[in-house]
């Protein structure tokens, strides 16, 4: 079988799990997997020919006019012949899915990675026309599939497969004591609207007025705009020789492995990536309790969940961690016995394989 996986060139966390799938197929030889990216102003060469070094088949096509990718996609589709065209996320999963259907690419397969896209009328009629005439429609959480029937989309057709993390990466992190971590707090997050280091922050501060000064580290970039206004609130709120912002941070499973506590506050997730990872490195976990966050949390049991855009509970969250070091810690050894059960990657591409298959057999 060979499977050609279309995603954006913006490497988010959808060019992740696509790179994860077709780094899997490269290693197992079951399937000739190949991984096209859609070249934007901010897709970085050296991590292109980063990914071509690990031994990936990866091609790009360019992405500034969306009839330019459809055009460039459907011409490469002629020339490598996929069985099945994986177009990964919103409009890819459009652009990659006109391309298939012009191509005469047999099999098409639409994973969304995100529960909130700006879809338009015309491009949800789009979606709704194409959906008639593609094999199966990933949600890459159970939050997501049921958003995708809800905006139409078959259900028949529409099936919930959870992202996955490289566990490996996180086995050293894993086994640092709790007790010997800082008592601080991580965020790893890009800054975008989609985020929410508002919320966060307004949090540190009230736990500030109440005498608990415990430092947060963030890590990510993004978009510049969305962080001069973290920063900016940063130093409104007087947190500035508390909160440290870090930056592209390499070893993410180092850095989590540092801390006692990682925090997701989000808007909206499609699955809650970040937030996997601190759990899996062993971390006490709290997320924002919305779309692509609440399942990944079972609230009290292997993490806590707080209302969207409450600062106080948050701040409450938080300080029961801090004060509470046999609640934290149970949460922190839950939380990566069920990351180490339910959010591996192998178990990601499994399902995978399992529907690509499905659908060609079909």
């Amino acid at each position: 079988m060979k499977a050609l996986h279309f995603v954006t060139g913006g490497f988010s966390g959808a060019t992740s799990v696509a790179a994860d799938l077709v780094r899997a197929d490269t290693a197992n030889g079951s399937t000739e997997a190949i991984l096209v990216l859609r070249r934007k102003r901010s897709t970085q060469q050296q991590r292109v020919d980063a990914l071509r070094a690990e031994g990936l088949q990866v091609e790009t096509v360019p992405g500034l006019l969306r009839a330019q990718a459809v055009w460039s996609l459907a011409r490469l589709c002629r020339r490598l012949r996929p069985d099945v065209l994986v177009a990964h996320g919103f409009p890819e999963h459009l652009i990659g899915r006109w391309a298939g259907l012009a191509a005469g690419v047999p099999h098409l397969v639409h994973v969304e990675h995100n529960a909130r896209e700006r879809y338009g009328t015309w491009g949800l009629a789009q979606a709704r026309w194409l959906a008639r005439r593609t094999d199966r429609i990933v949600g890459v959480s159970a939050d997501v599939r049921d958003i995708l029937v809800g905006m139409g989309m078959p259900p028949r057709l529409a099936v919930a497969i959870p992202n996955g993390i490289r566990l490996e990466r996180f086995e050293q992190a894993g086994n640092i004591p709790f007790a010997e971590r800082e008592l601080a707090l991580v965020m790893v997050a890009r800054f975008a609207g989609q985020k929410d280091h508002a919320t966060l922050l307004r949090a540190l501060h009230r736990l500030r007025q109440d005498g608990l000064t415990p430092r947060l580290r963030l890590a990510g970039i993004g978009n510049a705009r969305h962080e001069r206004a973290a920063r900016a609130l940063c130093t409104e709120l007087g947190l500035t020789n508390q909160v440290e912002f870090l930056g592209h941070v390499s070893d993410i499973p180092t850095l989590l492995g540092r801390h006692r506590i990682a925090l997701l506050s989000s808007h909206y997730e499609g699955f809650g990536l970040a937030l996997a990872e601190g759990m899996a490195s062993g971390c006490a976990a709290i997320g924002t309790d919305v779309a692509g966050i609440r399942t990944l949390i079972r609230h009290g049991e292997d993490g806590l969940l707080v209302p969207h855009e409450d600062a106080a509970a948050l701040a409450q969250a938080i300080r029961s961690l801090l004060v509470d070091d046999t609640l934290a810690a149970r949460l922190a050894r839950t939380g990566r016995e069920r990351a180490l059960r339910e959010f591996g990657r192998d178990l990601m591409v499994a399902r995978y394989e399992q529907l690509l298959r499905d659908c060609v057999a079909a």
